[in-house]
């Protein structure tokens, strides 16, 4: 090997490659027929010994990795974990007899990130939506791609379709040259399409030219939606809002737990009335009387293309009406009566007898007692009178 430093002039031809920071980089070098079994290697700044980075006798060093395809006589050199200090001038080397041979490389670096400018697109579930994609007249027939993030080192390898294949699943990719233009069309759209998407045109000796988009998929929605419970062989009002601008369409209201399989309800129903009041932005549909078979999802709205915002979805529900007996007047109901309140009922009632019988008694013994008798009886009498009064108080506090 000879230092570049020692060599008085060097014919060769400078190749520009271009790397992603953080990512790998492929550096491929060409040679002529006869030296397939020469050793190859890279080196940078003077090429002397201390500058060799790796050979072809040992393939793998640290983050350097080669390859030889000597069918196609080209060497290339994978370099991994880029970082800035990576930049900068490199040499392609085949090792002969005499001085080498040498092709000069020049290495960019660029942050794996793109782009300055985003195009934002909006749109909603179920519906298809078209991002497009410009670029140079002079990439016509490079091959035209899109994938998801942000990251242009990944973006072929992860491509949702290229214009090799057009048609993918919900993808497909229309390229219009003469406007230079390609288009990538997603069907039935969800949410999970939300997100940031890259268009990519290959160019096969520098990076790829990319151009962002951020799609936000939305909700499909009506102006407002509601809930409404009615009462079979009752009237109901259902109220739709609509759009101002909207105020000179036909309106309408239809049944369907989705749009997509909603049947509109005639009119000419003699249930149905419809009264619009385009001061406020809305209409009425009125139900003289409501019936079991009138619960379910309502659309109400104006714009038959189904716009977005449009309309209002309405959850109906109907419930049947429960006729209760009055009983005749001949009838009486049974009460269950609290073992407790009964059990004081009883003891109220032995206790009444029992003070009955004790006023008995003692008036029979007031009237049959001679005057004669001793203080004891007279004693006896008083405490028959308290008795008395104690009977007499709890009969009136139950009574």
């Amino acid at each position: 090997m000879w230092s570049l430093q020692n060599l008085l002039f060097i014919i060769c031809r400078v190749i520009h490659v271009t790397g992603y920071v953080g990512r790998e980089v492929n550096v491929s070098c060409s040679y002529d027929e006869g030296y397939e079994s020469y050793e190859k290697y890279l080196c940078n700044n003077d090429c002397g010994d201390s500058d060799l980075l790796i050979t072809t006798s040992h393939s793998s060093k640290n983050k350097y990795r080669i390859h030889d395809d000597k069918t196609s006589r080209i060497f290339t050199t994978t370099i991994s974990d880029l970082h800035s200090v990576d930049a900068g001038k490199y040499w392609c080397g085949v090792t002969i007899f005499g001085i080498d041979i040498y092709t000069e490389v020049e290495l960019k670096l660029v942050p794996d990130s793109c782009c300055d400018t985003v195009t934002k697109v909006q749109s909603y579930e179920g519906y298809s939506e078209s991002v497009s994609c410009p670029y140079e007249s002079q990439y016509h027939n490079s091959l035209k791609y899109i994938c998801r993030g942000n990251r242009p080192s990944t973006c072929l390898q992860q491509a949702l379709i290229t214009s090799d294949t057009k048609q993918n699943g919900r993808f497909r990719l229309d390229d219009d040259k003469m406007s230079g233009t390609f288009t990538v069309t997603i069907n039935s759209l969800t949410q999970n399409d939300s997100g940031s998407y890259l268009c990519g045109v290959q160019r096969n000796s520098d990076v790829d030219v990319f151009s962002a988009v951020e799609l936000e998929v939305e909700e499909w929605c009506c102006v407002k939606s509601t809930t409404i419970n009615g009462t079979a062989g009752y009237p109901l009002t259902l109220q739709c809002p609509y759009p101002r601008q909207y105020r000179h369409n036909s309106k309408f209201l239809c049944k369907g737990d989705h749009r997509n399989n909603c049947t509109k309800m005639a009119v000419s129903q003699r249930r149905f009335t419809l009264q619009d009041n385009a001061t406020s932005s809305s209409f009425m549909m009125k139900i003289t009387a409501l019936e079991a078979d009138d619960a379910g999802t309502y659309w109400c709205g104006t714009d038959s293309q189904w716009g977005v915002g449009n309309y209002t979805k309405i959850e109906l529900s109907v419930f049947l009406q429960h006729t209760r007996k009055i009983p005749d007047a001949a009838l009486y109901v049974v009460y269950t009566v609290p073992p407790v309140l009964l059990l004081m009922c009883l003891l109220v009632t032995v206790y009444k007898n029992r003070c009955s019988r004790v006023n008995e008694a003692d008036d029979t013994m007031s009237r049959n007692t001679p005057k004669e008798k001793n203080i004891e009886e007279v004693m006896g009498a008083a405490e028959s009178g308290v008795r008395k009064l104690k009977c007499k108080a709890l009969s009136e506090f139950y009574a």
